[in-house]
């Protein structure tokens, strides 16, 4: 099988790997790149566990091959937290209870930071959306929207 060069930027560093054509980015994320946080749920892009940010947008890693990230930054779960700190949608996940067995939280996480990135202050409506190519089988989604607007409201510096 032939081998592609890529590069790209996984949070804050720079990967250079060598991958095989028509591999799944997030073989190359897990295997190559050593980033378990996006996992590997159903391999068909339906559970959204697998979610990822492309440049900021989400992508399902699973579907997104990896010789098409050369250049372009990616950033997972892996990344969220600053040091010991961990980013208010982790926060809020944890301290909401949003996670149960915690499968989907990778996916929803990155989801959800794209809406908060581009959207700062979301009505649960816009979280909804955000999230809806999110599966989840534990919680019911509720717990999981309070967190994200939870976060929304830590990360403008209000009060909740």
């Amino acid at each position: 099988m032939a081998k592609t060069p890529i590069t790209f930027m996984l949070n804050d560093a720079e990967k250079a790997l060598f991958v095989d054509d028509g591999a799944a980015l997030i073989d190359v994320l897990r295997r190559g790149a050593g980033d378990l946080t996006p996992k590997q749920g159903c391999a068909q892009g339906t559970c959204g566990a697998c979610t990822v940010l492309i440049d900021g947008v989400p992508h399902l890693s699973c579907l997104t091959l990896a010789e098409t990230v050369e250049g372009k930054r990616i950033d997972t779960t892996g990344g969220l937290a600053s040091g010991p700190n961990l980013h208010a949608l982790q926060d809020a996940f944890i301290s909401g209870f949003a996670a149960q067995c915690g499968f989907c939280t990778s996916g929803m996480l990155m989801s959800a930071k794209e809406l908060l990135d581009a959207n700062p202050n979301p009505t649960r409506d816009d979280v909804i959306e955000a999230i809806s190519g999110n599966l989840c089988r534990c919680t019911g989604y509720e717990p999981i929207v309070d967190a994200i607007l939870a976060a929304a409201v830590r990360l403008q510096g209000r009060s909740a």
